[in-house]
């Protein structure tokens, strides 16, 4: 009896330990490796996504973004977490607490439901941290606030053994979340959040999970990188590798580029293509950001209105749009042609002012100056500047002038909703064009199966566009986030100790 007990008790440890072998694996050459789990897109998910957004859309300002990389904001980037497909297993605390976690790179902090949340519906629908049942439990008490434009995700800070795959991160403080907003978190397929932003985003002036790995010595390099497995027959959501990358999850060489401002992982980009043909909107540059904490991949609303029309999404007609193209497309065109930077034409027929260096909306310019706002004006300059940039591009085409303005009237019809995503015709997927982006002087393909998010099948199936619009004005902006539409196509490795991202097409 007790023979055949011994070897059942040796054939359950060897199951546990094969289990959690399949869960993160820490190698010899010092890197610890995690396991990402995949969500399946759902219409129930999807629902409240594009419930999130139109409620997010009232409160949510350019004010409130700017305040994002100030360093002592308590605001994170309004992301919506129900679009977030990859997440994997930490636990909390001895003997360990399990939970499920978005290791996000567009925040910084960690934050888990509390057992003192009684007052939020979502927190009783996923796993809560029970500071009583874990001996290395230490009080913190300071309070923690989160805002978001539905609400905010609030409780206090508490410091415990946080371990990530077989590494142990001793007395880290995170959030314990005795309130969590609306239906963000309630439909969630995870618990929390895990940042793996730079510490000048962390609420608190927290120190971040990766901060205190690297600082205590815990990987071998300061480097963590993302394979995300975007084939949907493959149980296997994707891997995290910290401390180094693994060759066998990348083709080539990956292309470098130096952070630019230290809060997000930020780095410049050149101009973005639309079937080989460029936007001309990022000739000069603009700001993008690795963001795995979102599917998403989102944009200034003139080239995603450009997208739109590329891909046959729909979108929304704007009268002002039109009036504009209307009423000043051919002056504008005259003014193109004759070598007018494309800045300055809005100015230069009275819609929009000129700082020197970039548009200013009338509507904003009587706010300064007179306390008044004029959104007719501000709204009519929005369509200048855009119809200005959409004209420029087909310029570089040798378009004749008629098209051109027929080109840009068309624009005016799919001009992106800011608070949902834009639905396509899912039988027409396979004929929409490459959208290619420039990083580091090299192109990066998107194809529509990279773009396109289908849920369902045959007569059943619902297809939306990935690309999203949100406009941020310089000097921050203009931004993309490259969310896991850009993240699982190509490998990328978030390079902490040279302050570089990397991205190299995904094996």
């Amino acid at each position: 009896m007790g023979t055949r007990f011994h070897s059942l008790l040796l054939f359950l440890l060897s199951c546990l330990i094969l289990i959690s072998a399949a869960s993160h694996e820490k190698q010899g050459d010092g890197t610890l490796r995690i396991a990402l789990k995949k969500s399946k897109l759902d219409r129930a998910n999807r629902l409240a996504s594009e419930l999130f957004l139109k409620n997010r859309g009232a409160s949510w300002s350019f004010k409130d973004y700017l305040r994002l990389s100030d360093g002592n904001s308590d605001i994170v980037p309004l992301k919506n977490y129900l679009d977030a497909q990859y997440y994997g297993d930490i636990t909390i605390g001895t003997p360990p607490q399990k939970f499920t976690a978005i290791f996000d790179t567009g925040s910084s902090n960690l934050w888990i439901p509390s057992s003192q949340c009684y007052l939020s519906v979502a927190c009783y629908f996923h796993t809560k941290y029970k500071a009583s049942q874990s001996s290395t439990y230490k009080k913190n008490g300071k309070p923690a606030s989160i805002r978001y434009g539905t609400g905010a995700i609030s409780g206090y800070f508490s410091n415990d053994d946080v371990k990530v795959g077989d590494l142990v991160i001793k007395d880290q403080e995170f959030i314990e979340a005795t309130s969590e907003p609306g239906i963000t978190f309630l439909v969630a397929k995870f618990d929390g959040i895990l940042g793996l932003g730079f510490k000048e985003i962390a609420v608190g002036n927290s120190t971040p999970v990766w901060y205190n790995m690297v600082d205590k010595g815990l990987v071998k390099e300061p480097i963590f990188s993302f394979w995300l497995n975007r084939n949907p027959q493959d149980p296997a959501g994707g891997e995290i590798v910290f401390g180094g990358l693994d060759p066998k999850h990348f083709i080539g060489e990956h292309t470098y580029v130096p952070v630019t401002h230290k809060g997000y992982w930020q780095f410049d980009m050149g101009d973005l293509n639309i079937a080989g043909k460029p936007t001309g909107y990022c000739a000069q540059g603009c700001s993008a950001i690795a963001d795995s904490g979102t599917s998403l991949l989102t944009g200034p609303s003139t080239v995603i209105t450009m997208i739109n029309h590329a891909i046959g999404a729909v979108g929304v007609a704007s009268q002002e749009c039109k009036a504009v193209v209307g009423q000043y497309g051919k002056t504008m065109l005259n003014s193109l042609l004759s070598q007018t930077d494309p800045r300055k034409v809005c100015s230069q027929i009275g819609l929009c002012g000129y700082d020197g260096a970039h548009s200013v909306s009338m509507g904003i310019r009587s706010v300064i100056e007179n306390g008044t706002s004029d959104l007719l004006n501000e709204a009519m300059c929005n369509a200048c500047e855009m119809a200005a940039v959409w004209m420029q591009s087909e310029l570089t085409q040798n378009q004749t002038q008629e098209r051109i303005l027929s080109y840009a009237a068309e624009l005016c019809d799919h001009i992106p909703n800011p608070n949902q995503q834009s639905a396509v015709n899912c039988e027409k997927v396979s004929s929409m064009p490459i959208v290619t982006f420039t990083i580091g002087g090299k192109s990066f393909d998107l194809s529509p199966q990279d773009y396109i998010f289908k849920i369902g099948d045959g007569v059943q199936a619902q297809c939306t566009s990935g690309f999203t619009a949100m406009d941020i004005p310089p000097p921050r902006g203009p931004l993309w986030i490259l969310g896991d539409i850009f993240m699982g196509p190509y490998h990328t490795v978030f390079d902490y100790g040279k302050a570089r991202v990397g991205f190299a097409k995904a094996a």
